[in-house]
């Protein structure tokens, strides 16, 4: 029986969880949860994840929340190339060290650049002061930084001359500014020789239908009724404000 991924590729996390099943053929039921109607606070998906956060999975009557903990169960349970999480224990060791550096870092500062510069202003209506935008783009052009100089340095990948977790993890959070406008790549010929690297290992089809959603939110959002984030809004404008 396969499992259950309920998934939001509007999602970073669930961005890398969905490449990641479907990379490596994994058999899997997408149960899309939209997080702009909060479908994720609906009385069913409390029943799959008490902390109400996409991604989930469920496997028979077992339920895992968050993204890394899910792709390792997907990697132990359908026993997955060991690039992805290499039983090296100093290669294990850079991709641990990776992902546990990005949640308050990449990820912290790559969602802060789409909702000050496009959800905010455009969705919500909420002019966005110059000096909050300036030190957004700093933190995240810092975290670019330390991609390049103290991740990547001259290797291929994050650990070495094979792709894993780390550049999955990394790719799908460097690409949510993208989907706000901003060229990240832009200037960084090593940011962007990864970003091919990337792309071609996971192959372009799927590499573009998982950030279908997210870099053609702009048009989409032409259409959303913006009264749906109004419960979230006074809870939205503190966390960035």
């Amino acid at each position: 029986m396969s499992v259950e991924l309920y998934l939001d590729l509007f999602s970073q996390p669930c961005r890398s969880v969905f490449i990641f099943a479907k990379k490596n053929k994994i058999p899997f039921e997408f149960q899309k949860v939209s997080l702009m109607d909060g479908e994720h606070f609906g009385d069913e998906f409390g029943k799959i994840s008490m902390i109400r956060k996409v991604p989930a999975l469920r496997d028979g009557d077992f339920c895992l929340a968050e993204s890394i903990a899910i792709m390792l169960y997907l990697a132990e349970k359908f026993q997955t190339p060991d690039f992805w999480y290499p039983a090296d224990l100093q290669q294990r060791a850079r991709v641990n060290e990776y992902l546990s550096w990005q949640h308050t870092a990449i990820r912290m500062y790559g969602s802060k650049i789409f909702w000050l510069r496009l959800m905010i202003p455009k969705i919500m209506g909420v002019e966005v002061p110059k000096e909050k935008m300036d030190g957004a783009l700093e933190d995240l052009n810092n975290s670019l930084n330390l991609i390049e100089e103290k991740y990547l340095q001259d290797r291929a990948f994050i650990v070495g001359e094979q792709i894993s977790l780390a550049d999955l993890v990394a790719i799908v959070e460097i690409m949510q500014p993208v989907g706000a406008g901003l060229d990240v790549f832009n200037g960084r010929p090593k940011l962007s020789a990864w970003r091919d690297r990337v792309q071609a290992f996971i192959g372009k089809e799927l590499f573009d239908e998982a950030h279908q959603a997210i870099l053609g939110v702009q048009e989409n959002m032409k259409q959303f009724d913006p009264s749906k984030l109004e419960l979230f809004k006074p809870k939205i404008l503190r966390l960035f404000f």
